[in-house]
């Protein structure tokens, strides 16, 4: 069993809500990733949101494709990804990791040797934002077997007939993406429109609801946290981090940018 369950449950006995920060593996440097990661729990992160770096990252914004970009060239390869989850398990044995990214890396590794690695790093989630619900049961098994959940997609634009079958294959939480188009904090985020979506998706959820996209800062998290079980900051945590001149920098960064969410959330 993963992780994820368990935090979760954790939050909703104490009547929290879930913050979990994004950062892409490699970015601001390779050193820098595990620091960061420590200092995002230190700053009250819930579960923490590690990007694949992928060289055609569609559903992201300019902030992370370049962020990937930066990340790739200093060779953060899926195998290192792994292998920088493995180095934070050495310290927090605890906060649930659930890996971002794209289908391809894991195709080419197989599910089951995928799901089976991850495990063993110490991975409890992964999200694939161009796996097809329809065929996400093959993949949802694969990685079950060895206690990862295969996180999902929601959107507003999502058709009525498609959300039973998220619903039924949600595992660990479901992803409430707020709004139609690429990752990105923007203006274009709009916590009241997006409220009676996400009740109504949290009433019929197996699963906890957190909302991305968009979310930039204290104000829009706690917005969009009201009728969600939690919010997902990626792009205005990567871009703060961006130009970290050293590891101790960007943890610093990391913890500074998140202690408000942290604050606001409670």
């Amino acid at each position: 069993m993963s992780r994820i369950p368990q935090r979760f449950a954790q939050l909703a006995g104490r009547g929290r809500k879930a913050l979990i920060p994004f950062i892409t593996a490699g970015d601001p440097s390779l050193a820098a990733t595990v620091p960061a990661m420590h200092a995002l729990v230190a700053a009250g992160a819930d579960v923490i949101e590690l990007g694949v770096p992928f060289s055609d990252p569609m559903a992201d914004g300019p902030t992370i494709q370049r962020s990937s970009e930066r990340a790739l060239a200093r060779g953060a390869g899926l195998g290192w990804v792994l292998e920088a989850v493995r180095e934070f398990r050495t310290r927090d044995p605890d906060t649930p990791v659930v890996l971002m990214g794209y289908l391809n890396p894991v195709e080419i590794r197989g599910a089951s040797r995928f799901g089976r690695e991850a495990a063993e790093a110490g991975v409890d989630g992964v999200l694939l934002v161009d796996l097809p619900p329809e065929e996400s049961p093959e993949f949802r098994d694969a990685f079950a077997a060895h206690g990862i959940d295969l996180v999902l997609l929601v959107s507003p634009t999502t058709p009525e007939a498609r959300l039973p079958v998220l619903l039924g294959n949600a595992r660990g939480y479901l992803y409430y993406v707020s709004f139609a188009g690429v990752t990105g904090a923007s203006d274009r985020l709009d916590p009241a429109a997006a409220a009676a979506h996400l009740r109504r998706i949290r009433a019929d959820s197996p699963v906890p609801v957190v909302a991305g996209f968009g979310i930039r800062d204290a104000a829009s998290a706690a917005a969009m946290a009201t009728d969600a079980d939690g919010v997902v900051v990626g792009s205005a945590l990567v871009a703060e981090l961006a130009d970290a001149g050293d590891p101790d920098e960007a943890a610093r960064r990391a913890g500074a940018f998140l202690a408000p969410l942290r604050a606001a959330l409670d």
